[in-house]
C-alpha cells in the first residue's frame, strides 16, 4: 500500500532492507522463548563495577573534555593504546592509522560510502555477515559470492571471482559470523597473493578474534600483508582492518576502530565528518579507562572461560538430541556455529514451527547474498547460560524429528 511519502524518498531507500535478524528477534521477546538468534554477549560477564568507577574518574577529573566535542579521528590515548595492543599483535601502525567509529557498523558504512558506486561489486563470503550486506545495499553494490567450507573462503575458486572486477574482498576470518568457522593460515596467504596479484583491497572484519577458546593464534591478514607492505613505520598495505570493544567491554559503548593506510583513515574522516562529526567522547574516555593498564586482557580471559564453557554445552547437546542428517561446524571461539539439516528442508518454515515450541534461531538464507542456505542455520551459544542451552537445543531437535519424520510439504524448498 503506497503512502503519501512513498514517492518523496531517495531512489536508493528502494534498496534499504529491514535486517532480517532485528524482525525475527521482535518475534522472540515473549521471555518464554530460549533464543539462539541474536549476536549478544552475554550479559554477566559485563565488567559494570569497573564502568561505574571509571565514568567517575572521568567526570570528577576530566568533565568537562568528556562532555565536549572531540576529533573526528578519535580520542587520542585511546587510538595511541590501540596502535600499542595491535603492534603487540604483529600490525605495526601508528595512531595516524586509526580512526574510532560509532560501532563497526558505522565502519563498514563509512567503507561503502567512500568505496562503492551504484553497481559496483563485492566479493564475499557464501554465507556473509548479514550486517554488512545491510551497510551497502544502499550504496547499489552488487555481490560476487565465493563459497566456504571449514577452513573458510575456498581460495581456489577466487582467480574467476576477482576476474568479474570486484572493488574490494570482504571477510571476516576468524569465527566468522556466521558459520563460526576460521580461515586456514594457508589459506590466508592465498587470499593474500591473490588479492595482490589482481589490486583489490581486502576489507577484514574481525570482531571476534581475541575469543580464541582453543587451538592456535593465526596471524591477521593485516598482519600477513604488513610484512609485505611498510615504508618506515608506516603502513601501506593493502588490508582494511576493523575490530571492536563491543566483544570484549561492551556493545552499549558503540565504539569500535578502523587500521588502515593513513591515505584511506584521511577519506573515511571526511565521511564520519558528514555523519556524526565523532563518536562519543564520553564513550571513547571511559573505554580507555577501563581497558588500559592491563584490565582488558585479563577480562577477556574470563569472557573465554565463560563462552568455552557454554560452546562446549551447546556442541555436548546438539550430539545427544539431533537426529541423523543434522550437522554443524566445531568453532575454536567466537559467538556462533552452523547447523545444517537435511536437503529440501526449510530453516524459515523450520523457524515458524520452532517459535511455537519456545526456541528461535537466524535461518541461514539470510546470510546469502545471492541465494542459498534454505536448509541452514545460525545458533548462537554465548548468551544463554548452560542449562538454557541444554532444554533449548532440546525443544530444537523436538521440532526438527517432527519435520522430518512427518515430511510435511510446507517444509520443502520451493523448486524441490
Amino acid at each position: 500500500m503506497q503512502t503519501l511519502w512513498d514517492h518523496r524518498f531517495a531512489q536508493r531507500t528502494q534498496r534499504m532492507k529491514s535486517s532480517a535478524i532485528r524482525e525475527l528477534l521482535k518475534l522472540t521477546e515473549d521471555p518464554e522463548i530460549i533464543s539462539f538468534a541474536g549476536g549478544l554477549p552475554a550479559p554477566d560477564v559485563f565488567p559494570v563495577e569497573e564502568f561505574v568507577e571509571a565514568s567517575t574518574r572521568v567526570l570528577r577529573t576530566q568533565g568537562a573534555t568528556a562532555l565536549q566535542y572531540g576529533s573526528t579521528e578519535g580520542y587520542t590515548p585511546l587510538r595511541e593504546m590501540i596502535a600499542r595492543f595491535a603492534t603487540r599483535n604483529g600490525i605495526e601502525v601508528t595512531r595516524d592509522n586509526i580512526m574510532i567509529t560509532s560501532g563497526s557498523q558505522q565502519a563498514l558504512d563509512l567503507l561503502g560510502k567512500i568505496f562503492i558506486n551504484h553497481g559496483d561489486r563485492v566479493l564475499v563470503e557464501a554465507p556473509t555477515y548479514l550486517g554488512a550486506l545491510q551497510a551497502w545495499n544502499v550504496y547499489g553494490s552488487e555481490y560476487v559470492p565465493v563459497r566456504s567450507d571449514n577452513d573458510g573462503i575456498v581460495t581456489s575458486e577466487l582467480d574467476s571471482a576477482l576476474r568479474t572486477g570486484p572493488k574490494f574482498i570482504y571477510v571476516l576470518p576468524n569465527f566468522q559470523n556466521p558459520t563460526g568457522v576460521t580461515l586456514s593460515l594457508e589459506r590466508r596467504y592465498q587470499l593474500i597473493e591473490i588479492a595482490d596479484h589482481y589490486g583489490v583491497p581486502i576489507v577484514e572484519d574481525d570482531p571476534y578474534g581475541q575469543l580464541r577458546f582453543e587451538g592456535e593464534h593465526i596471524p591477521s591478514l593485516e598482519v600477513l600483508d604488513g610484512r609485505k607492505h611498510r615504508n618506515g613505520s608506516s603502513y601501506t598495505g593493502n588490508v582494511i582492518y576493523l575490530s571492536t570493544f563491543s566483544k570484549t567491554l561492551s556493545p552499549g559503548i558503540r565504539l569500535a576502530w578502523v587500521i588502515a593506510p593513513e591515505e584511506v583513515i584521511r577519506k573515511l574522516v571526511m565521511a564520519k565528518q558528514g555523519a556524526d562529526l565523532h563518536s562519543a567522547t564520553l564513550n571513547q574516555m571511559i573505554a580507555y579507562e577501563v581497558a588500559h593498564g592491563g584490565f582488558i586482557d585479563r577480562h577477556v580471559e574470563v569472557i573465554k572461560k565463560v563462552y568455552r564453557e557454554r560452546r562446549d554445552v551447546m556442541l555436548d547437546t546438539l550430539a545427544e538430541h539431533m537426529p541423523e542428517g543434522v550437522t554443524w561446524t566445531h568453532p575454536q571461539g567466537g559467538l556462533f556455529l552452523w547447523a545444517t539439516i537435511p536437503e529440501g528442508m526449510s530453516t524459515v518454515e523450520l523457524f515458524k514451527e520452532a517459535v511455537k515450541e519456545k526456541v528461535a534461531f537466524v535461518p541461514g538464507s539470510s546470510f546469502f547474498p545471492c541465494g542459498g542456505g534454505e536448509n541452514t542455520m545460525r545458533l548462537n551459544f554465548s548468551y544463554c547460560k548452560p542449562e538454557i542451552i541444554n532444554e533449548g537445543i532440546a525443544r530444537l531437535a523436538r521440532v526438527i524429528k517432527a519435520q522430518m519424520s512427518s515430511r510435511n510439504p510446507v517444509f520443502a524448498v520451493s523448486g524441490k
